[in-house]
């Protein structure tokens, strides 16, 4: 059986690599990515790439655009999960972050404050990029944070980790004293 070519697995490296091109997030086979709007900008720039010639120029940088875009987010995540881990939720990180269209808001009560936090997450540390666009997927989040009572310790542990710094102020520069 191990010689034969009915290898159930043998297209295995093929099938990672199709549904990575359709993962837009982080959760592989779940068609619920183009749900939001930023989901929507990836899908497309997805689309009009894969109809474009791979050896152009057009291609090059969609393809580059693409997994710039890509790598942002998988930093961001990484950035709440790592606080998340602090805050003591090492089992739970990964299912608190997990949002897909059947996620709800657990509390609608909580929409206010859930946008109010996001909000100032977004202004006053640098969990986000600059450049970075709120998502929605982050509210449901928050909104769980919320429900656990743990939204403000968590905004606290972000102002630590990921302080805001004044433009043009390197990190380095944070650790010399003043003169």
């Amino acid at each position: 059986p191990l010689c034969s070519n009915n290898n159930p697995y043998a297209s295995f490296g093929a099938t990672l690599a199709r549904d990575e091109e359709q993962n837009l997030w982080s959760t592989p086979h779940d068609v619920t990515h183009t749900e939001a709007d930023d989901d929507r900008v990836l899908y497309n720039m997805i689309v009009v790439r894969n109809q474009l010639d791979k050896d152009s120029e057009e291609w090059q940088k969609l393809n580059y655009d693409i997994y710039t875009l890509r790598q942002t987010r998988k930093e961001v995540r990484s950035r709440w999960k790592h606080i998340l881990e602090d805050l003591g939720f090492q089992k739970e990180a990964d299912s608190l972050l997990s949002v897909t269209k059947l996620s709800i808001i657990s509390d609608s009560q909580n929409m206010g404050k859930a946008r109010d936090i996001l909000l100032k997450l977004s202004e006053e540390t640098n969990i986000f990029p600059t450049s970075w666009e709120l998502s929605e997927r982050y509210l449901f989040v928050v909104d769980r944070l919320i429900a656990l009572d743990a939204a403000d310790e968590f905004f606290k542990m972000a102002s630590v980790v990921y302080p805001k710094r004044p433009i043009g102020e390197r990190a380095d520069d944070s650790q010399k004293a003043p003169q």
